[in-house]
């Protein structure tokens, strides 16, 4: 891989890290409720299941898809159905990831992030689209594992951004009912992060 590849690589996989998205959104809430330290499986259930995607397009699952565009449909569904699971366990969380009540007792596992990943439609393309453009059609084993390596380099400290920024929030979201409105918002957001994936598809 060239150095001026490598730069674009950097630049398209930050880019991609930090937008907004389910995956981003999960990041804010949990930092937010529980702390960085406790959402660290989460961070890296997210970062894991996306590599393991780009693994997976890299060896040959991308024609796969193109080939079958049902599949797309399968996971739009299934993406929208655990994620509005995920936002009503945000939504009806109270306190601070302690006790009992509405709450969050604790935070969402690596494994559960892994698989929101595996199910979005939105990364399967972000994958697709990676793949494609950084690598060679003839690329070898070893030039995907370095692609995913630095894209690995990007991804965990840019979405880790978003778990950071709900962990400052902390402080604030213990004073009144700020917690509540806060996983409100993050519930909707949650939810309205589906939609993309549907306009695309009607395009």
């Amino acid at each position: 891989m060239s150095l001026e590849t490598a730069v674009a690589l950097v630049a398209f996989a930050f880019a991609m890290s930090v937008s907004p998205g389910p995956g981003n959104f999960l990041l804010l809430a949990s930092g937010g409720n529980f702390g960085l330290r406790r959402t660290l499986p989460l961070l890296f259930g997210i970062s894991f299941g996306f590599l393991a995607m780009v693994f997976g397009v890299g060896m040959g699952l991308g024609q796969l898809l193109k080939a079958n565009p049902g599949i797309g449909l399968v996971l739009r569904l299934a993406c929208t159905a655990f994620i509005v699971w995920m936002a009503w366990k945000v939504a009806g969380s109270r306190n601070l990831g302690i006790g009992s009540g509405r709450s969050m007792e604790r935070p969402f596992s690596f494994l559960q992030a892994a698989f929101l990943q595996l199910l979005n439609p939105k990364a399967w393309g972000v994958a697709l689209t990676v793949t494609v453009t950084f690598l060679a059609p003839d690329a070898s084993t070893s030039e995907l594992l370095l692609l995913i390596g630095i894209f690995a380099l990007v991804n965990l400290p840019a979405i880790g951004l978003w778990a950071v920024s709900g962990h400052w929030l902390r402080r604030s979201l213990s004073q009144g009912n700020r917690l509540a409105v806060f996983n409100m918002a993050m519930a909707c957001l949650l939810v309205l992060s589906t939609l993309p994936m549907f306009l695309m598809a009607a395009e």
